[in-house]
């Protein structure tokens, strides 16, 4: 009987089939959704984030995307995934409010995106598919069955990735 795991804001939880994780209201935040196809290792983690290097209370790994996916790496290996089979599945990325000024760092939802983009080319993982943007909330569900990410919204319908 499989189970679906919440994971919090700030935080990262690891699964093997056949459970499940979700995360809910996905605004600037990302999930991060990482699969091994062959264990069926499946991790998630609700990034808050871009990096943790400008922020002095940073103790929370899973808050940012630069540690919060070591992190993750590293509880799903302890479950028998090979980060060399990982591919990963994002969702969220929002820019939930209107700015009058054109500063870019307010737009964390896009800067939260483009961390994860990077950090996933520099350990060589695959991006197999990205639900990034826009200025509505996502609630996800990723299955380790087969590494299937739904994604629900308010006014914007279902998706499967």
């Amino acid at each position: 009987m499989s189970k679906i795991i919440k994971v919090g804001m700030a935080d990262l939880k690891v699964v093997k089939y056949p459970d499940a994780l979700t995360t809910l209201g996905l605004g600037s935040c990302i999930g991060i959704c990482l699969y091994d196809p062959v264990t069926k290792v499946t991790g998630l983690a609700h990034i808050m984030l871009p990096s943790s290097k400008a922020i002095r209370k940073n103790s929370n790994e899973a808050k940012f995307a630069d540690t919060g996916t070591v992190k993750l790496i590293k509880e799903m290996k302890k479950l028998g995934a090979d980060p060399k089979r990982m591919v990963c599945k994002i969702a969220g990325g929002a820019q939930m409010f209107a700015f009058s000024s054109g500063n870019d760092t307010m737009k964390i939802g896009a800067r939260n995106a483009i961390a994860v983009k990077e950090i996933m080319k520099s350990l060589s993982i695959p991006l197999k598919a990205n639900e990034t943007g826009g200025n509505f909330g996502r609630t996800i569900e990723f299955y380790s069955e087969d590494g299937r990410l739904l994604i629900k919204t308010i006014g914007h319908g279902e998706k499967v990735l």
